[in-house]
């Protein structure tokens, strides 16, 4: 593909095109999934990156083979709806009550000398809190009403899907704007000197939610949304 088709593409394309550029994405620290609809070349203007360089790295991935890399765009919504519950929702029902317990117990003991560590704990509080309310929605009212227009193209199930998928739109811009913040505030979760080992769980932890949250949100923003709405 040529540079100049690469930059007005948007990221979120270039993602479900092909997963692999989720990790160009993160470590140039663009925002894939809540930030999908914008161009590459708004995206690294925003961030002050240099798009060749994006740009040259997407074009050598696409030169070489995707290996195991998931086709998740061609995969029926039924069976990515039941790939989201079996992975992401598990992951993150299984991780939430754990880092709600690991952000406010170093804000406890290193909140005087880290008082950044407070509105983690407050944040991930919120994100919990939220997080399990759209969890729940999408399992027992998204989800069934796709699969229920996929199998009768009931009109009922079509005015669920377009209501809810507006509101989990909301609820993701929260959820990523919420982790975000967390990671500015830990500047990308780096320990510090006095750190103890709680500090270097939770931060791990946070760390690897972050990712599982991005490349969540990402399958439902910018590959089973879209297409639900045009079932």
């Amino acid at each position: 593909m040529k540079t100049e088709t690469i930059n007005k593409k948007s990221i979120g394309q270039i993602v479900t095109d092909d997963f692999r550029a989720a990790a160009i994405f993160k470590n140039a620290g663009i925002d894939f999934c809540c930030g999908g609809n914008k161009s590459l070349e708004l995206a690294c203007s925003e961030k002050n990156v240099n798009i060749e360089t994006i740009s040259h790295e997407i074009i050598e991935l696409e030169k070489s083979s995707p290996g195991s890399n998931l086709d998740f765009k061609n995969w029926s919504l039924d069976f990515l709806a039941d790939y989201i519950m079996n992975t992401h929702h598990k992951y993150v029902l299984k991780t939430l009550p754990e880092l709600v317990f690991y952000t406010q117990k170093i804000a406890e003991v290193h909140g005087e000398n880290h008082i950044e560590l407070k509105e983690v704990a407050a944040l991930f509080s919120e994100i919990n809190r939220e997080l399990l309310q759209h969890l729940k929605k999408e399992e027992e009212v998204l989800f069934p009403a796709i699969k229920e227009v996929m199998k009768g193209n009931n009109p009922e199930a079509k005015s669920i899907i377009q209501f809810e998928i507006a509101r989990m739109n909301d609820e993701h811009e929260f959820a990523g704007g919420a982790i975000d913040k967390i990671n500015e505030l830990t500047k990308g979760y780096i320990v510090p000197s006095d750190g103890c080992s709680t500090y270097h769980v939770a931060f791990k932890m946070l760390d690897e939610f972050e990712d599982d949250l991005h490349t969540h949100v990402h399958l439902e923003n910018n590959i089973l949304f879209p297409k639900a709405l045009t079932l």
